[in-house]
């Protein structure tokens, strides 16, 4: 499949900062006389108002930003993926116990260190696939890929920074792992069936190792799609990290006099 045009990426990521700009105003303007309102219930840590009402401020804004840019980039890479796939955001299908045993044995492992993470090690939950009966389960899926030229199957889970604690990223892994053993009950043996953790930026800083060890712990190297990965996977080409970042700075300028509108409101 031919990758998307490069325009019509960039018309997505402009279309998307201007919506989210609007909203972001719109809902923090609206709310300022508004006592639950989510700046204003931020703001009452005593030792935070101690430093004055302009810290006050940015830090109850900048939680408020940090989270609703992170729900409008996970938007923005479905609809770019939605160019070049097919795509869903859950897994239903029968699982089996005997698969959830290995799937526990193999966390456990990986949690001692007695292991490290490979693609290998949950092939065998595709052995198991069979016509005998299981009990039915439903996945939520960040993104749930069908690639219909080459029926390629991807599942990935994508957090934004990737920073999670170790019980999270245990968890992540025993949920998309679970969705790989429904799917390969459902699907030929002959299907490609990939796992990805993926994050929208590298914290580290782009191309430096990204040194999260513990979801590193419980995910393998061929497993991560770190910021410029993940952006030209959905975007199918080798630019699309770069063609993204471009169209959002060029849009950055609309979140800007945004934040500016807003910090009037606020602070006069």
């Amino acid at each position: 499949m031919k990758a998307p045009d490069k325009n019509t990426i960039k018309t997505l990521v402009h279309t998307a900062v201007e919506s989210y700009a609007q909203g972001f105003q719109a809902r923090h303007e609206g709310e300022v006389d508004n006592p639950e309102g989510t700046i204003n219930m931020k703001i009452h840590n005593v030792f935070i108002e101690a430093l004055g009402k302009e810290i006050q401020y940015y830090t109850a804004l900048v939680r408020s930003l940090d989270s609703s840019l992170g729900n409008m980039l996970e938007s923005l890479a479905i609809n770019i993926a939605s160019l070049s796939f097919e795509v869903k955001r859950n897994v239903e299908g029968p699982l089996k116990v005997e698969q959830t045993r290995i799937i526990a044995e193999l966390l456990e492992k990986y949690k001692r260190h007695e292991i490290r993470p490979s693609v290998k090690d949950y092939q065998v939950l595709r052995s198991l696939a069979g016509k005998d009966k299981a009990p039915i389960k439903r996945h939520d899926s960040d993104y749930y890929l069908i690639d219909r030229e080459t029926n390629a199957h991807y599942l990935i889970e994508l957090k934004i920074g990737g920073d999670l604690d170790n019980k999270k990223a245990r968890s992540e892994k025993e949920a998309i792992l679970e969705q790989f053993a429904i799917l390969s009950n459902v699907l030929s043996l002959k299907t490609n069936i990939k796992i990805f953790f993926a994050t929208a930026y590298n914290r580290y800083g782009e191309n430096k190792p990204w040194r999260q060890e513990r979801v590193r712990q419980f995910f393998a190297d061929e497993e991560l799609l770190i910021g410029k990965d993940f952006w030209n996977f959905v975007c199918r080409s080798n630019e699309g990290y770069k063609i993204v970042l471009e169209a959002y700075r060029e849009s950055a300028p609309i979140i800007k006099r945004a934040l500016d509108s807003i910090k009037k409101t606020y602070l006069g």
